[in-house]
């Protein structure tokens, strides 16, 4: 089977815990064959393989391939914000897949992981890094326009409802929603430092 990318192999890696792999290379021309056996490790309830490496990232061949184009100001702009729209379509889809379990939770990542991304990003140019930056800022922007009360997008949720029914939404309700909203919050963000230790521990 002949391996596509590094995610590929990734995979491969990862659905043979304790399984001996028969794998050839190609170097300098030469096919070398080796067989390695990836450890088994514990993620969550899987058990899955790792043979601890990461890609090599050649910071001088990405700048040297990269393409520099200038654009006036109305093509930047329009440019940016198609952008945005699809990274934004792309962020509510992968919720909705989160809220239906067509998605593991395991794809929530807090900071630890957000600063790992960032790092690798920065080292692949500075081009890279604020692109990286931008998809965390616009995913961000998102999460908080979800009508969870200590969000904006709860705030968002109450006017509505005042429009709707003419007066204000009562205190008590509202003390009730904060109370519910933050614990919504703290669990996210309980699952996403979990998922952070399982990943630099695994």
């Amino acid at each position: 089977m002949a391996v596509k990318d590094w995610l590929h192999w990734v995979e491969l890696v990862k659905n043979h815990p304790n399984k001996e792999m028969n794998v050839v290379i190609l170097r300098q021309q030469q096919r070398l064959v080796m067989t390695l056996t990836p450890k088994a490790v514990q993620q969550g309830n899987d058990t899955i393989g790792r043979i601890g490496v990461k890609p090599w990232i050649d910071r001088e061949a990405i700048e040297a391939r990269q393409i520099v184009t200038q654009e006036n100001f109305f093509e930047a702009f329009s440019r940016g914000w198609s952008k945005t729209l699809d990274m934004s379509v792309l962020t509510v889809k992968l919720l909705g897949k989160l809220i239906t379990g067509e998605a593991s939770t395991k794809n929530i990542s807090g900071p630890i992981s957000i600063a790992e991304f960032a790092g690798i990003s920065a080292q692949m140019g500075l081009a890279t890094f604020l692109s990286t930056l931008a998809i965390i800022s616009i995913s961000i922007g998102i999460l908080n326009l979800l009508p969870v009360p200590m969000l904006d997008g709860g705030h968002l949720m109450y006017y509505l409802v005042e429009m709707v029914k003419g007066s204000q939404v009562s205190e008590t309700i509202q003390l009730q929603g904060q109370k519910i909203g933050i614990m919504l919050l703290a669990g996210l963000m309980l699952l996403a430092f979990y998922n952070d230790i399982q990943r630099l521990f695994s």
